[in-house]
């Protein structure tokens, strides 16, 4: 007698995404079992017009601006003010500008912001991610409006963290967020993992990119890290979730990683 409403879930979770920019709600609202809830707040990003349009390269300047004070923060105090567990950050190009130590602080920051939820970061939650399939040697693929200064800058941010990248570009498909193809960015990136890669790593939130996940694993033959699945990922083992549920989406979801610390890992 009655229809499904969104009330009865099992955890909510927040993400922090670009005003114009439905991608990382999109893609985790595809990726989520119907009892996990996703709620998306809107943060200025001074390279994005109206409809998401963006120049066919983004300037580093609004990519380093969206991580600071104040809009960021205002964002996560307000999503923190509804019944979610966690949140996550979903922007990939401002923890390549900054850099891994500012990203903690601003993580630490947001969270202070937040009423003391955790917030978690697409970058360093690819850490992670990549410590939970066992990868060391990867492959960096970035969307097509990065261009390859900021595609050098995520292959430091990598580095920094100890893994070694075999092969780093921008993906060279057409430059636009609704231009993205699925079939076309699996045919492009499967043409360019060097053999010795463990894991391939598609940054930008932006980036449409989880419908191929499963396919192009099946084509490699090894694990393909998103960003949103990442987020996804982490985001739901910070409020203490199990990702288990989530299928055809990667091997990450059943990877075999310990909850983050601070969490029971169990249902919420």
């Amino acid at each position: 007698m009655w229809r499904p409403d969104g009330w009865d879930v099992r955890v909510r979770v927040g993400v922090l995404t670009p005003h114009g920019d439905v991608g990382p709600e999109s893609e985790f609202r595809a990726m989520a079992p119907p009892d996990v809830g996703v709620h998306a707040a809107r943060v200025p990003f001074g390279a994005m017009r109206r409809g998401g349009a963006m120049d066919s390269t983004i300037p580093l300047a609004p990519v380093r601006a969206f991580a600071e004070p104040p809009y960021v923060d205002e964002a996560a105090a307000q999503l923190a003010t509804a019944p979610v567990a966690a949140i996550g950050y979903a922007f990939t190009s401002s923890a390549y500008v900054i850099g891994a130590d500012a990203e903690a602080a601003m993580l630490a920051r947001l969270a202070g912001r937040a009423h003391g939820l955790p917030v978690v970061a697409t970058c360093a939650s690819t850490v992670e991610a990549l410590h939970a399939v066992g990868a060391t040697r990867i492959c960096l693929v970035d969307p097509p409006w990065f261009d390859t200064g900021l595609n050098d800058l995520g292959r430091a941010y990598y580095e920094a963290a100890g893994f070694d990248v075999r092969f780093s570009a921008p993906c060279d498909l057409p430059s636009g967020q609704a231009l993205i193809r699925p079939d076309e960015l699996h045919d492009w990136v499967a043409g360019r993992v060097p053999e010795e890669a463990e894991a391939v790593v598609v940054g930008g939130n932006g980036f449409r990119a989880v419908g191929m996940v499963e396919t192009l694993e099946n084509t490699l033959g090894r694990p393909v890290l998103t960003a949103n699945q990442v987020l996804l990922w982490a985001v739901l083992r910070a409020a203490g979730s199990d990702t288990a549920a989530i299928t055809g989406y990667g091997r990450l979801f059943t990877s075999d990683a310990p909850p983050p610390a601070g969490t029971g890992g169990g249902a919420s």
